[in-house]
């Protein structure tokens, strides 16, 4: 009925939750593994996955190489990130209606709900947010972005479900503060790539609007105020607030200290782009004393 796609590198914490969640489903699941060093491998042996390896590139290009490389025996596929899992509501949601859902249909959306320290973060803007995670076999590829990519179907309607699908992090605040500044890097590639006025990648109406106004109204908001006025939008205007000492940790590292460490990565970037075209001009002509 479905065959499901995770990306892992040294993910036990978290991978055995996600796998936990799938029974019930009579699902195909395939591990891509780019060298973990712990029991992900192990674990994804132990509950029937298939795994490929292949070593890390970017997540788009990763996840691009599986679909090219599993000869998928399903109707459907579907992604799902090491750290998420599915709600029991989701598996029977699935269960019921995937046979029955017709050929002009070739994209499923649903809610994440982030969890951080075991709380659900309802507010500040966080819950619903809908993501493509199911399609038909054969019509999807993931848009070649650094971050915040989305799976684009090419033909076809796309339905919303009702359950949801869980995203915490077992590995603790250390490696959320370690993934979150490795994925500031990779923001700034396409940061620098909006505000030079790239094209984009996918159809707008799939990445949602919150990708319209990320490169249309925040992008053009001045550099390091603006996470400060994100913030204030998420924790007090979102109500943000109403999630507790756990949201009041998460909106501002989230909102806060991740968007100002993007802005201050550009502007380095920038400064060490302008020293290395100076450092290639080179000094200019000397006047010597005739």
């Amino acid at each position: 009925m479905l065959t499901i796609i995770i990306l892992t590198r040294d993910e036990e914490q978290n991978l055995v939750h996600a796998l936990r969640s799938l029974r019930g489903l009579d699902a195909d699941v395939w591990v891509v593994d780019s060298g973990s060093t712990d029991r992900t491998v192990e674990i994804a042996l132990g509950h029937g996955c298939h795994v490929l390896h292949r070593e890390w590139t970017t997540y788009a290009g990763q996840f691009n190489w599986a679909l090219g490389q599993i000869e998928a025996r399903t109707p459907w596929c579907m992604r799902l990130d090491a750290d998420e899992r599915l709600t029991p509501a989701l598996v029977e949601e699935l269960r019921s209606r995937l046979p029955e859902i017709g050929p002009d249909v070739t994209g499923l959306q649903v809610r994440r709900r982030v969890h951080f320290w075991g709380r659900w973060i309802r507010h500040g803007g966080f819950y619903p947010t809908w993501l493509l995670r199911i399609w038909r076999t054969g019509t999807a590829r993931c848009e070649g972005r650094w971050m915040d990519e989305h799976m684009i179907v090419d033909r076809g309607r796309i339905l919303s479900l009702e359950g949801d699908i869980i995203d915490e992090n077992h590995k603790g605040l250390g490696f959320w503060t370690i993934k979150h500044e490795g994925y500031a890097s990779r923001e700034v590639r396409d940061l620098l790539r909006v505000e030079q006025g790239g094209p984009g990648d996918g159809p707008a109406a799939q990445a949602g609007r919150r990708r319209w106004a990320k490169e249309h109204v925040y992008v053009r908001s001045p550099r390091l105020w603006r996470a400060g006025a994100y913030w204030f939008m998420r924790y007090i205007l979102q109500r943000g607030f109403l999630d507790g000492r756990e949201g009041l940790v998460f909106h501002f590292l989230q909102a806060f200290w991740y968007r100002f460490l993007v802005d201050a990565k550009l502007i380095e970037e920038e400064r060490r782009s302008s020293s290395q075209d100076a450092a290639e001009v080179g000094p200019g002509p000397v006047n010597r004393p005739g």
